[in-house]
């Protein structure tokens, strides 16, 4: 599918740009796939996805403990792009390519 592949993703977190990676692998109206970053690699959970539009989560332990994070965003040919939820501490933008 035209979502499947693997990300390099800049998120704009409260507390400056952080880099992570995504991989992305369609079956039906369903996405996995895994999510990694400096605190190391998780699947992905809540994964959906329609047509060029998808939203998956991750749950990651960083300094502050566990947080969730809860992407929604579109694929547009190798970039990738949305808005990041950062559990309690709000919401950002991310965007990417495909690596």
């Amino acid at each position: 599918m035209a979502v499947d592949g693997t990300y390099n993703i800049t998120m704009n977190t409260p507390m400056g740009d952080r880099p992570a990676t995504v991989t992305l692998a369609a079956d039906g109206g369903a996405l996995s796939g895994t999510f990694g970053g400096g605190q190391g690699s998780v699947a992905i959970t809540d994964g959906t996805t329609s047509g060029d539009d998808v939203a998956w989560a991750a749950t990651i332990n960083g300094a502050m403990g566990e947080m969730k994070l809860a992407f929604s965003g579109k694929v547009d040919g190798d970039t990738i792009g949305g808005t990041v939820q950062f559990g309690m501490f709000g919401s950002g933008p991310f965007t990417g390519t495909r690596a």
